[in-house]
């Protein structure tokens, strides 16, 4: 499975930007997906997740009303949508895909860079 996100770049406080996760290989034998994200100097953290076979979402307390994950499914493609972002937000974005029903933690995408403004 590889997984390409594109969507990062520069935003301003209590702005909007739309990350996607690019998937394709043996997509089938996947359960979940989702988004991690590092801060400098931080650990690398949960963010969202999506049950693939039955769309259950799942997210950080620190995002839970501001982001949104969701997919479509002819295009292989999940979607975060973060609104009210916050400089606390910045970090790079990682997208990540599970084989089984957990966090998805097997296979990773290149980082995309997230940095809010104040």
């Amino acid at each position: 499975v590889q997984l390409q996100a594109s969507g990062g770049g520069l935003v301003q406080a209590g702005g909007s930007q739309r990350l996607s996760c690019a998937s394709s290989g043996r997509t089938f034998t996947l359960s979940t997906m989702g988004w991690f994200r590092q801060a400098p100097g931080k650990e690398r953290e949960f963010v969202a997740a999506i049950r693939l076979g039955a769309d259950s979402t799942f997210y950080a307390d620190s995002v839970k009303g501001r982001f949104t994950i969701s997919r479509d499914i002819a295009k292989n493609t999940v979607f975060l949508q973060m609104n009210s972002l916050k400089p606390e937000d910045t970090a790079v974005y990682y997208c990540a895909a599970g084989l089984r029903l957990a966090l998805p933690n097997d296979y990773w995408g290149q980082g995309t860079q997230v940095t809010v403004s104040s």
